[in-house]
């Protein structure tokens, strides 16, 4: 190793500091702020609440012996309600297809404008959000906030911090319990509540839910968008130039200086941002992110920060828009003097209607062609088909009827597909008569022999399907199946 000239300073050995990988947290003390995107969320915070809250007390005539909420998920008797849907655990396969729609639908929200749905519809955003209006209308806003954290209790501290928190607790309490309410009549279980009458399960799940909200929304608040949820690492992953996301345009706001100072630069023909550097960004964040550093994990895209920047700029006499939805295309666009162009029609975006369309149109077909019977066969393995002494050829199936209406059903079954069969439903008076009566909302399981003539050609293998129809309605369903000779 060459040793440095005499004449070069040799800089000191570094010193090595042992210092944490991770930067510890620090308190978020989020500033109330007034402006468009603002009253868009407390709008939604409103239907979403209201929704949640009191969809279980809305009614809905089904007729007698059915359940009259809405909104119900009957575990005891296996079934879902949604107003005039009534899902059975066979029909399962809709789930999937909500499931679907909503995954699709959040790839939608996230290739047209981001994180759409964490500023917005997100349950710890929305909770989260009600807890902070119930913090500043008890503590102050920011400044004061930030003034009573650092000071010592006094018995007025601790009479708003005990206030505080028996709101907060009282806030997710009522969230616990109305969650309970969706999987029984509210009402009822309303009443059972109060009365501690109700069943102990009711309880665990409302104080599990209980804490879960309270620790999230109360007290974790942003960590879970940072840490705790996944989505923000799938969403970089889905997004492109073209996504409309909460974006700091630098090529208006650098570079930051006062107002004054602007002024005077401008006077002399040099250039001045538009951004003063006031923080005021910085300080309406729910996470505490600083927008102007471009695009971060934390930021939920809430546009706080955008409502914040434009009541600055309109004090100061400055356009607003400094801080909007945009995206680095239309920011690289106007530094060359070109006009910003917004694509929200391309290939990723079609893909995504097209998928929701076709799944919500064949959930929408199914649901209207359906009928409220059903019928399941399953051929005998062991013997697959007998010769009678006459030379007939019999199987044997097991046949499953399901009558999805509250009322009782009288049944005929019918089979097609071989040459004249003939049905024997064991168990029924006389064995030839093929009228199977299912109770109201319930399945019923028979035997049923069909038997082939000698005359009749039989192959191996013969495609034979059994019809169900209801002897009042006409609903009717089918089921195919084999009829095996030899």
């Amino acid at each position: 190793m060459v040793p440095p000239p005499m004449n070069m300073p040799v800089k000191p050995p570094v010193a090595v500091v042992d210092a944490p990988l991770y930067e510890s947290a620090k308190k978020n003390f989020p500033q109330s702020v007034h402006g468009r995107f603002r009253s868009i969320k407390w709008v939604l915070m409103a239907v979403f609440l209201g929704i949640y809250y009191l969809l279980p007390f809305v009614r809905w005539d089904r007729g007698p012996n059915s359940p009259s909420q809405a909104v119900l998920v009957d575990l005891p008797n296996t079934r879902f309600y949604f107003f005039f849907i009534e899902l059975w655990p066979q029909e399962v396969y809709y789930f999937t297809g909500l499931l679907v729609i909503a995954a699709m639908t959040l790839f939608l929200m996230n290739a047209v404008a981001g994180r759409i749905w964490c500023g917005y519809a997100c349950p710890q955003t929305v909770w989260t959000d009600l807890f902070y209006a119930v913090e500043r209308w008890i503590e102050g806003d920011r400044r004061e906030r930030m003034k009573k954290d650092k000071a010592e209790l006094t018995a007025r501290r601790v009479g708003e911090l005990v206030l505080k928190h028996g709101i907060w607790l009282t806030i997710a309490w009522w969230t616990g319990g109305a969650w309970v309410l969706y999987f029984a009549d509210a009402p009822t279980l309303v009443k059972e509540l109060a009365t501690f009458q109700a069943p102990m399960i009711a309880y665990a799940c409302i104080g599990v839910l209980t804490f879960t909200t309270y620790t999230l929304a109360g007290h974790m608040r942003e960590q879970v968008c940072i840490y705790m949820c996944p989505w923000p690492r799938i969403q970089a992953a889905l997004t492109d130039e073209w996504a409309l996301n909460v974006t700091y345009r630098y090529d208006r706001g650098e570079p930051r200086t006062s107002i004054k100072k602007a002024a005077d630069l401008r006077a002399l023909g040099e250039k001045a941002g538009d951004c003063v550097d006031c923080l005021q960004c910085v300080a309406v964040c729910p996470t505490g992110v600083d927008i102007r550093h471009g695009s971060q994990l934390g930021c939920i895209q809430c546009g706080l920060c955008i409502d914040a920047c434009d009541t600055v700029m309109a004090k100061i006499g400055r356009p607003s828009g400094l801080i909007a939805y945009d995206n680095d295309v239309n920011i690289a666009r106007r530094l060359a003097g070109e006009a910003p162009v917004y694509r929200f029609i391309r290939a990723r975006t079609l893909i995504y209607t097209g998928i929701i369309a076709l799944v919500a149109g064949v959930m929408l077909y199914t649901l209207s062609t359906r009928t409220l019977i059903d019928i399941n066969v399953l051929h005998d393995r062991n013997p697959l088909f007998v010769t009678l002494s006459d030379g007939s050829i019999r199987n044997a199936y097991t046949i499953r009827f399901l009558n999805k209406r509250s009322d009782l059903r009288t049944i005929e079954l019918s089979a097609s597909g071989v040459p004249i069969p003939v049905l024997h439903v064991i168990g029924e008076e006389p064995a030839s008569r093929t009228i199977v009566a299912v109770g109201p909302d319930q399945t019923r399981e028979v035997r049923v022999l069909v038997t082939v003539p000698p005359a009749a050609s039989i192959q191996a293998s013969n495609a034979i399907t059994f019809t169900a129809r209801d002897v009042d309605s006409g609903d009717r369903a089918t089921a195919r199946d084999h009829f095996f000779g030899p």
